[in-house]
């Protein structure tokens, strides 16, 4: 497969798939090869500088890198950017957070990756996996929680003694029967008390 396909062809199939980061399964599908040609083909080109690898069997286009939400939706799935991330995202915390900090149903995980900065995955309820949106920035997709999602997400770890309460959150843009709705797939008082306090 390797001497038929030429970095140029490649490049755009995967530009063309919007598979700006990839596995070695989606590569697989993409080029119908085989999983020893795939894995000869993407650790070949990782040396030579077409892939980045991002970690194990998980790579990315080093000419089109993507932006950091599309290597967090693609790092740990099922996953969306949510929490302190999305919370500045949305003007509702005035700093950025310095990690991309998600929701998944999965264990909660942290990864580092060297120049790409860290990801961090926080185990919510599948009851609560839901409020999350496909955001366009540029030519970049991404999944990222509602604004009111994000902050449900933020007070339920609150309630479980994970997160401090933050004081400085702007609710000017935040729809306060939204944020109970989603408050409420916590199945847990304490998220309810949390919102009725801001």
């Amino acid at each position: 497969m390797y001497t038929l396909l030429k970095q140029m062809q490649v490049r755009e199939r995967l530009i063309q798939r919007n598979l700006k980061v990839f596995t070695g399964q989606d590569f697989q599908r993409a080029f119908e090869s085989t999983p020893t040609s795939t894995k000869y083909f993407l650790e070949k080109f990782a040396e030579e500088g077409l892939f980045l690898r991002i970690k194990r069997g998980v790579y990315a286009l080093k000419t089109d890198q993507p932006a950091e939400e599309e290597i967090a939706n693609a790092l740990y799935k099922p996953s969306y950017i949510s929490f302190e991330y999305a919370l500045a995202y949305w003007s509702i915390l005035p700093e950025m957070s310095y990690q991309v900090t998600s929701a998944t149903t999965k264990p909660t995980r942290t990864f580092t990756i060297g120049e790409n900065g860290t990801y961090s995955y926080f185990t919510i309820k599948k009851e609560a996996y839901t409020g999350y949106s496909l955001q366009k920035k540029e030519s970049k997709f991404y999944l990222i929680a509602d604004p009111e999602k994000a902050l449900s997400d933020y007070l339920y770890y609150v309630s479980i003694g994970h997160r401090s309460m933050n004081t400085r959150f702007d609710m000017s843009g935040i729809n306060k029967e939204k944020l109970l709705e989603y408050a409420k797939l916590y199945k847990r008082i304490k998220v309810i008390s949390l919102v009725n306090e801001l």
